[in-house]
């Protein structure tokens, strides 16, 4: 089943981010995306909004799209993960990227990495998340970038959280393939004909793993405003499952627009026979 979600900008204002998060939720919304860009002066913290969001919703699900890596640890991002779970009755997905605006998150005292580097650091990444996530009494990771020393875990997450990775390129597609449970494109960078292919790759690299690719969900960032055709398309032909609307100029309206025209004619063409 197709489902759609809303791109929500954590812009610095009092209120606005949470009064809109209460209105996808109440127009009944899958999913709220939040990009993470700490180094942004004029955004909140993601993960501090991601918690109000948690509060202020009832069924609504959410994630950062995507959490800046190289700014986050890996083990206290999974217990932050696992609580913020627990804390809304299993209703958070872990967005992961390896990495970008490489001299914004050096100012802020993070690594700079190759790309090459981004990706062996979010491989085990991977790792280390789900064995903080494990209900091990105490877990060791050896890595190029990560340690862990026989820390205790937990506590476990109120659902099997998803990881969805924000890349492109073939290295990184075969990675979701392999190791996560969803790929999070935007569309602009990447087209069309670039899902199709980056799709083909993950399913490649699933299948030689031993797993299902059909297990691994594709989620879209989209425009604000995209045809209810093109969206059709994209799940059809491109392997798209889910659509995450960015914030447009006037996102109240946007979300009723949205809720009341775009999605309920999109969901028509996809039932056509």
């Amino acid at each position: 089943m197709v489902r759609f979600g809303y791109f929500l900008t954590p812009e610095a204002d009092p209120t606005r981010p949470l009064e809109l998060a209460r209105l996808a939720d109440e127009l009944g919304f899958d999913l709220i995306g939040v990009q993470d860009h700490p180094y942004q002066r004029r955004f909140h913290d993601t993960w501090t909004l991601l918690a109000a969001i948690a509060m202020s919703t009832r069924r609504v699900s959410f994630f950062p799209d995507v959490a800046s890596l190289p700014l986050r640890p890996p083990a206290v991002l999974g217990k932050a993960a696992a609580t913020l779970d627990l804390l809304s009755g299993g209703r958070l997905e872990l967005g992961l990227g390896a990495g970008a605006f490489w001299d914004a998150i050096e100012a802020m005292g993070g690594p700079r990495r190759s790309p090459g580097e981004s990706i062996r650091a979010l491989e085990e990444a991977i790792q280390v998340i789900r064995l903080m996530w494990s209900d091990q009494p105490a877990v060791r990771f050896s890595g190029e970038f990560y340690q862990l020393g026989g820390v205790r875990p937990g506590p476990q997450p109120a659902h099997p959280i998803g990881i969805w990775l924000g890349v492109y390129k073939p290295r990184a597609l075969a990675l979701v393939g392999r190791q996560a449970d969803g790929w999070v494109p935007s569309l602009g960078y990447a087209t069309p004909e670039a899902l199709s292919e980056g799709n083909r790759r993950i399913d490649e690299a699933a299948v030689e793993a031993g797993r299902d690719p059909a297990r691994i969900r594709r989620v879209l960032n989209v425009m604000d405003s995209p045809e209810p055709g093109l969206l059709a398309e994209l799940a059809l032909e491109r392997g798209m499952d889910t659509f995450v609307f960015a914030q447009g100029d006037e996102p109240a309206d946007q979300l009723r627009r949205l809720a009341s025209e775009v999605i309920p004619r999109t969901r028509e063409l996809l039932e056509r026979p």
